[in-house]
């Protein structure tokens, strides 16, 4: 298969080993399990890990006199069990053997994980094992695991255990450790048949059923082999041991096929009892597979992403590995299913696998392909308005009040403590303060109306979403007679290292006046709820007014707002990560670099030294450079001059290199904002910058943090670089927009997208802009090229000629 497909590792690394789990986990939307080998435990090196998306239980723990609560993403009974021995001696493990061949390979194009492996044990016997593994992308229930096992110079007895091992806990970020961690208790177990186990567990807090049947077959010859079994039932694993005899370069193949239910499931009354049915109607591993990999075709034919890149050391491949784990997270199984998309996917275990704002830079890459997606995902946060409400009106405000983290019921899932591994402390966690989440969900609902123009979902759930987000603001924002303006007090900005002004106490003086981005966000929601009021039909409209109090004086409140909020400048033109930005302290980065060498997680380095970053300017990841990364100049200067103040675009660059040196990239999505703020003024910093992000999973550059699950947000967020930044694609007024500038490295970009129910193929080069839409039914579409605009039919097709960056430069 062409590598641009395939994730290949040479050798075992037990370093590397969760690393290469997260990375070759594979997943459906439904549930997703880590590409830990199926002989292997938890322990320091493997991770084994399944995870059913939205399956949340809730523990609490005393740390340092505090009852901390957490609601955590439950690794569920590890269904992957499946080991031999040789002459009933011990089971053979990974870190038992001697691995004289080992190569494992993640095929992206299907779906697929496939280990070959040869190896000596500790009395001299040479095996081959080679594996397939799949978790279904046509049935969103069923998983199968198939491996050959030959023996090369040996004859003898052969033992093969296949269970359902539910004594696991949730155990993979090693900062959790001293929480609670088991969640699950077992409530039965049970064979079916001769080839047939099942195992049900369920929540302690959460109450959810976890129900997993499997089936183990033996083949030699591809007929049923003459095996001896027995089933073992022991506390919370059920298992069942095979016996047969081998002979010398015989090759024997095991299926272990897998179902797993679960009470959140529609239509399911008793897990168990359809674990154990629909296993009973499936074939056999090839079978599965064939569904499985037409499925994973599909699905490439709407999302792929084709480049033509010099010297571009696999970027294909990785840029097609993020994209892959986008799709393992979100698909066609979430549709119907309530539930976010985490920033680290379905994979692991950190940050809970809480819903936070990475969906920022998750939806526009879904809008543009599968817009029911977002439209699904929205629905999670349109479910948890209620929720939303509450947390408001406990805070004194009103409308509605999203979290920071959100898990499953809306509630604020923040840490109020959290454990910083360089000094072993725990320190109060005040993120909870970040209240610029609520208008990254408004953000979310008017991008995904622009790109689908889709009225239903605007007039049922975005305009009464964005109405109770704009009354947050308002509530929020005071009044200051001596600068007639209004302000927002005691927040936090996306930087995450500010917590508070420098000497103030964190838990009494929290948060931080005026955040710029939070501010202009704020003003520009305000305006967006008006536009929304405006597109509802009369009917809609008084319906919307009367149902909620929607008064004419509290509109005209929100114009006045969004007219008159502060926006803290500084240095000539240098808009202020807050008020009071300018008096902080510079930054030794140079010191610490060489200090430290890595600083990205300065905030830690600064706390075990008994300092904070509240003094110095230094931010963990962009902060008012978000502005420039949602929105274009065009737009960001229409919000600045409604809110009076004149912004003269020449200042662009000076802010983008103004935080550019004060940032530490201590998040994954900094490098993608930064790469998107540089793609038309300094495209080879640009595509350095993107270069620095499509690597940030696949070589861990956190050291150590992939491992507990992918960043999802960066992931996408590279996707969207080549999809929106670099070809310059905007989505507003009823246009699709074009402006493309291609890094001098990317010779042409193919792909398809989807506006407005048109679907479009796209080729960029370095000088010629096509479009072809699609022959389908649907209405005309407009899309535009530097103030040249053309109405587009389904099956037409549209050439421009590009005018290269470096001569709009010299014209």
């Amino acid at each position: 298969m062409d590598s641009a497909w395939l994730l290949s590792y040479n050798g075992y690394n037990p370093e590397q080993e969760g690393l290469r789990e997260t990375l070759c986990a594979l997943g459906n939307g439904y549930f997703c399990s880590r590409g830990a080998a199926p002989d292997a435990s938890d322990d320091e090196v493997h991770y084994p890990g399944t995870y059913l998306a939205g399956g949340y239980n809730r523990l609490t723990t005393e740390i340092k006199g505090h009852e901390v609560e957490s609601e955590d993403l439950v690794n569920l009974p590890n269904w992957l069990v499946l080991e031999i021995a040789i002459d009933n001696n011990n089971w053979l493990h990974p870190d038992q053997l001697e691995f004289l061949d080992y190569s494992q390979q993640l095929d992206v194009a299907n779906g697929m994980l496939i280990r070959t492996l040869r190896f000596r044990d500790g009395n001299g016997r040479t095996t081959r094992w080679r594996e397939r593994r799949l978790v279904s992308m046509a049935d969103q229930h069923l998983a199968g695991l198939e491996i050959e096992i030959e023996p090369e110079d040996w004859s003898g007895e052969l033992y093969i255990r296949s269970a359902l091992d539910g004594t696991v806990i949730n155990n993979g970020v090693a900062r959790y450790r001293e929480l609670n961690s088991r969640h699950l208790e077992t409530i039965n177990s049970g064979q079916s048949n001769d080839e047939t186990i099942w195992l049900m567990s369920r929540t302690v807090q959460s109450r959810i059923e976890i129900a997993e049947a499997a089936r183990t077959q033996v083949f030699i010859h591809d007929e049923p082999a003459d095996v001896q079994r027995r089933t073992v039932t022991q506390p919370d694993v059920i298992e069942q041991q095979l016996h047969l005899h081998v002979e010398a370069h015989q090759c024997i193949r095991v299926e272990k096929i897998v179902a797993l239910f679960t009470s959140l499931d529609h239509a399911v009354n008793e897990p168990e009892v359809m674990a154990q049915q629909r296993l009973s109607e499936v074939g056999n591993f090839e079978k599965l597979a064939d569904s499985h990999c037409l499925a994973w075709k599909h699905l490439w034919g709407m999302f792929d992403l084709r480049l033509d890149i010099q010297d571009g050391d696999n970027d294909q491949l990785k840029l097609r590995l993020h994209i892959f784990h986008l799709l393992q997270t979100v698909s066609r199984h979430t549709i119907d299913r309530d539930v976010g998309v985490p920033p680290r996917g379905w994979h692991g275990e950190a940050y809970r696998a809480h819903i936070m704002w990475d969906e920022l830079f998750i939806f526009p890459f879904l809008n543009l392909r599968h817009p029911v997606l977002t439209r699904a995902l929205l629905r999670y946060r349109y479910r948890r308005l209620p929720a939303a409400r509450r947390l408001a009106q406990e805070a004194g405000y009103s409308g509605a009040m999203f979290p920071w983290q959100s898990g499953s019921t809306g509630r604020e899932e923040s840490q109020k403590l959290h454990l910083n591994p360089q000094s072993g402390r725990w320190i109060p966690d005040n993120s909870n303060r970040q209240r610029h989440i609520s208008s990254a969900v408004a953000y979310n609902v008017w991008q995904y109306y622009q790109v689908t123009d889709d009225h239903e979902f605007l007039y049922d759930y975005g305009v009464e979403m964005l109405i109770e987000i704009a009354r947050f603001w308002a509530s929020i924002t005071t009044y200051n007679e001596q600068i007639d303006r209004y302000e927002i007090r005691g927040v936090m900005g996306p930087d995450e290292f500010h917590t508070a002004y420098p000497d103030a106490d964190p838990e009494q003086e929290g948060g931080l006046n005026n955040n710029a981005y939070t501010n202009i966000l704020a003003a520009w929601v305000l305006c967006r709820a008006r536009d929304a009021l405006d597109l509802l039909p009369p009917d809609h409209e008084r319906a919307l007014r009367e149902g909620h109090g929607i008064t004419t004086q509290e509109v005209e409140e929100w114009d006045v707002i969004s007219r008159k909020l502060y926006v803290p400048f500084h240095d000539d033109g240098i808009i202020s990560q807050f008020e009071g930005y300018e008096q902080l302290e510079e930054f030794d980065w140079e010191g610490y670099r060489e200090k430290y060498g890595d600083i990205q997680r300065l905030d830690r380095l600064l706390e075990a030294e008994g300092d904070t970053p509240n003094r110095y300017k230094a931010s963990k990841q962009a902060d008012v450079l978000m502005l420039f990364y949602l929105f274009s100049a065009d737009d960001l200067q229409q919000i600045l001059e409604q809110l009076g103040y004149p912004f003269d675009r020449d200042t662009i660059p000076k802010n983008i290199e103004y935080y550019l040196q004060r940032t530490s990239d201590g998040s994954t999505l900094s490098k993608i904002v930064h790469s998107w703020v540089l793609a038309r003024s300094d495209r080879p910093r640009s595509w350095q910058l993107f270069q620095g992000a499509l690597n940030s999973d696949i070589n861990d550059i956190q050291g150590g943090t992939t491992p507990e699950g992918i960043h999802l947000g960066a992931m996408a967020g590279t996707v969207d670089l080549m999809q929106r930044a670099y070809t310059g694609i905007e989505t507003r007024g009823g246009v699709l927009y074009f402006n493309p500038a291609l890094p001098d490295h990317l010779q042409r970009l193919t792909t398809r997208i989807r506006y407005r129910r048109q679907e479009l193929d796209l080729e960029i080069t370095r000088d010629i802009l096509r479009i072809s839409s699609r022959q389908l039914t649907a209405s005309p579409i407009m899309i535009a090229y530097r103030g040249r605009f053309r109405e587009v039919s389904p099956g037409s097709v549209y050439e421009f000629h590009l005018i290269r960056p470096e001569e709009r430069e010299r014209g």
